[in-house]
């Protein structure tokens, strides 16, 4: 998927950059972006209400168990395809209305700016491809020593993916390094972060419970008035 706001086409007049370029800072100095403490539709989101079964409980188990046998030394294809994309994917994501889509390319025009990168996964309107962004997820393969800064690489896609949707729509998004996860909301141009959450305890069952509710956050904006995980 490549999209540009109202259909423009970058021109060398444009300040162009790839996602991967942004931190927090550029992003709030070039957009006027503000962090607050806390967004309701974030908490709504954090609190979902979900009852895990036993079958879901030892599938995660299980795949937590992989993780600590050799999760901290993964890059980050293995981390996507052994630990986070099994997680999502499990959580039942895809429908004919919306679905998961990895490593697509997302871009946009906002003002004097052409933004464009790959987006580690992406939930989307679209079946056979991604139409309309709702949430975008950034992954590292480590704690430490990030190629770059992770919550700025999620929270310029999301701030695409808010253009794209064409007004000031709440846009959710996670970041993760390593066994660390953290979510975010984007709503008009104000965002929060939460805490993070462990993958290697207990926190795994609410790691699932959130990803869970995305259903309900991302039907309630597509029968009214949505979310995004980004890459490089």
């Amino acid at each position: 998927m490549r999209s540009f706001v109202n259909g423009t086409e970058p021109n060398k007049a444009m300040i162009q950059s790839n996602f991967r370029e942004w931190t927090l800072e550029k992003i709030e100095d070039a957009f006027g972006l503000q962090q607050v403490r806390q967004l309701p539709t974030l908490a709504e989101w954090l609190a979902y209400n979900y009852q895990l079964n036993d079958f879901e409980r030892r599938y995660l188990t299980e795949l937590q168990e992989v993780y600590l046998l050799g999760g901290d030394d993964w890059n980050e294809v293995e981390l996507e395809n052994k630990f986070i994309s099994p997680l999502i994917v499990f959580a039942k994501i895809d429908n004919k209305r919306f679905a998961y889509f990895l490593e697509r390319e997302l871009a946009v025009v906002i003002g004097e700016h052409s933004l464009s990168g790959k987006v580690d996964g992406m939930i989307a309107s679209g079946f056979r491809s991604p139409k309309k962004p709702y949430f975008c997820l950034n992954e590292y393969k480590r704690q430490t020593d990030p190629n770059g800064d992770p919550r700025g690489q999620v929270l310029i896609a999301m701030l695409a993916a808010q253009h794209l949707n064409n007004g000031p729509h709440s846009i959710l998004g996670c970041y993760i390094i390593g066994k660390f996860w953290a979510f975010v909301c984007l709503q008009g141009n104000e965002y929060a972060v939460s805490e993070a959450y462990t993958a290697d305890g207990d926190g795994i069952f609410d790691i699932y419970r959130i990803i869970r509710g995305l259903h309900h956050q991302i039907e309630q904006q597509l029968d009214g008035p949505m979310a995004a995980i980004s890459g490089e």
